[in-house]
């Protein structure tokens, strides 16, 4: 079949047709950023929405916490917990006189009597007054308590040490006074938390 049109007529035909194909894919390209545009609006509705559920719940759920006092509940267990640090501190230090009387009944050298024992306020250390024969007698004293074998001294020092005419002395067999401060080991038998320690090392 043989075309006679114009060679005009047939370039406008041309033209015309590359028109509609253009017109097409940028309907086609339009209608796909109208779909995307679409689809974005929705996802976005949806995640606000859901957004504001949440927040809705967490707000009853904190409604709910308050009204079952939780914050009353958290001051009671912090009390708790601080009257049980309180009392493992004190126990920790609290010493049990009656053997510890006898541990130093003891050590204590035949020549020399105790006339008072004063535990300090923190009960780590102990002062320690004494009256003995001689002055040797009151040193060896210091010697005996602070020996590693006893457990219970880590270290003793002597305060101070006096004699005098045993006529004078009020006692005229004892007429040196002395003063004596020792500090306790931190593992010691006689402080009430090391007991279940000292009755296990017992066994």
């Amino acid at each position: 079949m043989i075309n006679l049109l114009p060679p005009d007529i047939k370039q406008e035909y041309r033209y015309a047709g590359r028109n509609r194909k253009i017109t097409n894919w940028v309907s086609a390209f339009l209608f796909g950023l109208i779909g995307i545009a679409l689809i974005a609006g929705v996802g976005l509705y949806y995640m606000d929405n859901s957004i504001h559920n949440y927040n809705v719940q967490v707000a009853k759920v904190q409604t709910q916490l308050n009204k079952e006092n939780v914050n009353s509940y958290k001051a009671q267990v912090a009390s708790i917990s601080n009257n049980l640090n309180l009392m493992v501190n004190v126990l920790s230090k609290e010493i049990l006189f009656s053997d510890l009387l006898n541990r130093l009944g003891s050590i204590t050298p035949s020549n020399v009597i105790l006339t008072n024992l004063s535990i300090e306020q923190n009960q780590s250390a102990i002062d320690i007054t004494a009256e003995s024969t001689n002055y040797n007698a009151a040193t060896q004293l210091q010697i005996n308590l602070q020996d590693p074998n006893n457990q219970v001294f880590s270290k003793a020092d002597i305060i101070s040490i006096s004699c005098i005419n045993p006529k004078q002395a009020t006692n005229s067999n004892y007429p040196c006074t002395s003063n004596i401060r020792a500090l306790f080991t931190t593992n010691n038998p006689f402080l009430f938390i090391n007991q279940g320690t000292a009755a296990g090392a017992k066994q």
